[in-house]
């Protein structure tokens, strides 16, 4: 499993390392096979606020949003010799580094904590219910916490 990445904004480094760290955790924690290709798009507000307003109708900037190839239960279509796109992850760097700030902790760590949400949202989890939402902010507390991702 891997990223493949469209830097819009001057991503650090150090996140996009983290972040290779976090996916095979992910993979294993939801039992994804490892050939999977995931666009991972870092940009500012107003780009994510144009794909916001095009795709989900809402004319606003926000911090991630996600585009799965497969619904939840789907049988996911994997080809002999190349990596099968799972879905896309759109970020905004500005955001991030807002909503860290307003947390109290870093920036790798929030960008890292909008990847995995992004990442099971891909997986088919959702958080339209207060069960739901328990359920996948535990899920997203797992992966980081395996990680190391705290502060």
């Amino acid at each position: 499993m891997q990223f493949d990445i469209v830097d819009e904004w001057g991503a650090d480094p150090a996140w996009i390392a983290q972040l290779n760290e976090i996916l095979p955790v992910y993979a294993a924690q939801e039992g994804l096979p490892d050939a999977l290709i995931i666009g991972l798009t870092f940009t500012g507000d107003e780009e994510i606020q144009r794909i916001n307003a095009e795709y989900r109708g809402i004319d606003r900037a926000t911090d991630v949003l996600s585009f799965p190839m497969y619904e939840r239960d789907d049988e996911i279509e994997l080809f002999e010799d190349e990596l099968a796109p799972f879905g896309d992850i759109v970020l905004s760097v500005p955001h991030a580094e807002a909503q860290a700030a307003a947390y109290g902790h870093s920036v790798e760590r929030e960008v890292c904590y909008l990847v995995v949400h992004g990442l099971l949202h891909l997986a088919g989890y959702d958080h339209m219910t207060d069960d739901d939402k328990r359920e996948m902010r535990a899920e997203e507390e797992a992966i980081l916490g395996a990680c190391g991702v705290t502060r």
